[in-house]
């Protein structure tokens, strides 16, 4: 079964994440998450979005993006494809050709990805289609909406159809 990541850069709203969880948890995705948060994750909002799901969560924290970025690049070594999300590039979610497995990278609700992460990274930065003059999707939607179209290209793997 293909392997897939979900990682939220310093995410601030609870609700957000734990939709995101509870989206990893039903697809057999791993979420990883790089603190600062803007919330605790032990609070109520957390824990009522993401409901009876956290125990079977594949969760990793981050104490940086630094820390992170050494579990990425062996990631990486092995075969994984690494995808940057954010609004601020040319390149769209249907110019995606997913692999086996795949990284989606998110940065936080309020400030997106930093741009010298976009920068040093340019060829795999991808965004979701909107209108002209539209600034950003919720991030909960974001996340599935990129993660559904890597499951699709990837047949679903282990899903039921």
């Amino acid at each position: 079964m293909a392997k897939n990541h979900i990682v939220l850069i310093e995410p601030e709203i609870p609700y957000n994440t734990g939709n995101i969880a509870r989206t990893c948890v039903v697809t057999g995705t791993a979420l990883h998450l790089v603190r600062p948060f803007g919330f605790r994750l032990t609070s109520q909002q957390i824990a009522r979005a993401g409901m009876d799901y956290w125990d079977k969560v594949d969760l990793t924290i981050w104490d940086s993006w630094q820390e992170f970025v050494e579990h990425a690049d062996a990631l990486e070594k092995a075969g994984t494809e690494v995808l940057y999300i954010e609004t601020r590039t040319p390149r769209s979610l249907g110019d995606l050709k997913a692999t086996d497995s795949v990284m989606m990278v998110f940065g936080s609700e309020s400030k997106g990805l930093p741009h010298a992460m976009m920068d040093r990274n340019q060829e795999r930065c991808m965004r979701i289609p909107m209108l002209p003059g539209s600034r950003s999707l919720n991030l909960s939607n974001s996340a599935a909406i990129v993660l559904y179209e890597v499951l699709r290209q990837q047949d679903y793997p282990g899903l039921t159809r």
